[in-house]
């Protein structure tokens, strides 16, 4: 934005120093000038005595002759106190504005995309202070931020170009070799496909949470929860996975499609990263004093925290936890780690000393009841009697 040129910071507290200085001397110095004036008489009688042994007496105005003596000498004192408040003013100044000047320094380099540096600004606590820590905080955050849209961006894309590498060597296969059977081609590629749209299905999705970019309702998240399990529950039955639910009223505000999807996502990763055929999953919401948490655990193989705490990265895949043909896209709990954020939660996860892991969204609470009594379902399959 352009503007016009006006006169700098310092020069303005220069003069705003030198003004003040030059006040306070002319109040001193018409307090003393009406202090005179109050206690010196107009007239005084003057005894002289000459050499020659002879005196006299006379009067003499005094308030004239103090005039003349008192305006020269406040002239000067305020000359003074002009030159002594413009340079002490500019050297002071000049003292004072210089952590402004480091942090100047660092915003010209934060613009040119050197998000690196950091204002390390010295000394003890003060304004200054914490406007060169709240700058440092600032950078610190975006340099992370840029950092994982570059890590986000690179992974994207070669995951994006994953199935279209596969969908052009399918068509050059089918074009090479006429003989080969078309159905097998075409079924390959619909899988393909629809891998590819699922994951810009995702990316799509996490592009809209981390915009914030929905509208807000008030929510149940027990029925979100119930929800979830009866759309999965297919994918329950077919794996022999059993699903628990057991929750409480967990009033939240939030989007209903958001949290949906955060939910199946939670509920669909337990199902299928499980013991096949022995495993549970279990789905539970409570409340707490001004929080509501939603609870997932299921069963599976011991995993330790190091491989746990990298789960919510994008396009992240704990090698023990994926299974052929169902390691997804690898969003799913980057989603819900950013649905979560977008709804001003936290996400925790965390190993279960048996195997599996138990994860857990906590989410702001509001205090409408809907007056729906605390449920609890156990759905077993046959296949896991």
């Amino acid at each position: 934005m352009d503007r016009a040129p006006g006169p700098s910071v310092r020069l303005r507290l220069t003069l705003s120093y030198a003004a003040f200085l030059m006040l306070a001397g002319a109040l001193l110095l018409a307090a003393v000038w009406v202090f005179l004036l109050r206690y010196v008489p107009d007239r005084a009688l003057l005894v002289t005595s000459g050499t020659s042994g002879t005196s006299g007496t006379g009067v003499f105005p005094v308030r004239s002759n103090l005039l003349r003596v008192f305006a020269p000498r406040a002239a000067e004192v305020m000359a003074f106190l002009l030159v002594f408040g413009l340079a002490g003013g500019w050297l002071l100044s000049g003292r004072m504005l210089a952590p402004l000047t480091r942090v100047a320094d660092a915003a010209r380099l934060a613009s040119t995309g050197s998000l690196s540096h950091r204002i390390g600004l010295p000394g003890r606590q003060d304004e200054f202070r914490e406007l060169a820590d709240a700058f440092d905080t600032m950078l610190a955050r975006l340099e992370a931020h840029v950092t994982e849209q570059r890590r986000f961006a690179a992974n994207a894309s070669h995951e994006l170009r994953t199935p279209l590498a596969v969908s052009k060597a399918l068509l050059d296969v089918a074009r090479t070799d006429p003989d080969r059977d078309a159905r097998e081609v075409i079924d390959r590629l619909h899988a393909v496909n629809a891998r590819a749209i699922d994951l810009t299905e995702a990316l799509l999705l996490l592009s809209r949470a981390n915009q914030r970019s929905f509208t807000r309702e008030d929510v149940d998240l027990s029925l979100i929860a119930e929800e979830a399990a009866e759309t999965l529950l297919p994918l329950a039955e077919e794996r022999g996975i059993g699903i628990e639910t057991c929750g409480d009223v967990a009033p939240a505000t939030g989007s209903q499609a958001l949290l949906l999807q955060l939910t199946m996502n939670l509920v669909q990763n337990a199902i299928v990263h499980n013991l096949p055929g022995r495993g549970t999953v279990r789905v539970a919401t409570s409340v707490r004093t001004r929080t509501v948490v939603l609870t997932v655990e299921n069963t599976g193989e011991r995993l330790t925290p190091q491989l746990v705490s990298t789960l919510t990265e994008p396009f992240q895949r704990g090698t023990e936890r994926t299974h052929t043909g169902h390691a997804g896209v690898g969003l799913g709990l980057a989603i819900v780690k950013t649905i979560t954020q977008a709804h001003d939660g936290t996400l925790t996860l965390a190993p279960r000393p048996a195997g599996g892991i138990r994860v857990t969204v906590e989410l702001p609470a509001i205090s409408t009841h809907t007056g729906r009594a605390a449920s609890c379902s156990r759905i077993v399959p046959s296949a896991a009697v």
